[in-house]
């Protein structure tokens, strides 16, 4: 059961998102509006080049928009600094990047420790276990304390998705 009345829990008003190019004004975005309720599952689809990962981008904050705005939980993340939306980030939205995006001197369990330490959440001596459980959930217990360069490149994804689900 949906309550109708809450506020979105993904908000684009006017979202649009220009880059500058040697051929000039490249559009990436233009004008988009999106709202999507807690409990809703969206697909983005789109050719190559389409704005998909821009898109992301912005509602994650790795990138903010050339005009619009961007509510996610109620938070303007585009008027968020760079260590607001670092902490924000690891507290809020889980990423799982196309390239995985793995430190490689750090082990599988490191990698997926690394959010909580930033974020200081959970607790110091709860998180080498939750990321043990999170490891667990994604089958890759046994492969911890191991450097990503020793994983396959589906235990990889695993441990960007347990590193994602600590949020």
């Amino acid at each position: 059961m949906t309550n109708l009345d809450a506020s979105p829990l993904i908000d684009l008003n006017g979202v649009t998102k220009a880059y500058k190019t040697d051929a000039g004004l490249f559009l990436a975005l233009k004008g988009i509006d999106l709202h999507v309720n807690g409990g809703e599952y969206v697909a983005i689809i789109g050719k190559s080049g389409s704005g998909k990962t821009t898109l992301i981008n912005m509602i994650t904050g790795l990138d903010r928009p050339t005009e619009g705005e961007i509510l996610v939980g109620g938070e303007k993340v585009e008027r968020l600094g760079e260590n607001q939306l670092a902490i924000w980030r690891g507290r809020t939205i889980g990423v799982v990047f196309q390239f995985f995006q793995l430190l490689p001197t750090l082990t599988a369990l490191e990698n997926v420790m690394l959010p909580m330490d930033f974020c200081a959440t959970p607790p110091f001596t709860e998180r080498r276990d939750r990321a043990m459980e999170l490891l667990r959930l994604m089958e890759i217990e046994a492969q911890a304390k191991k450097l990503p360069a020793k994983l396959s490149g589906g235990e990889q994804q695993r441990v960007a998705i347990a590193r994602a689900l600590t949020t």
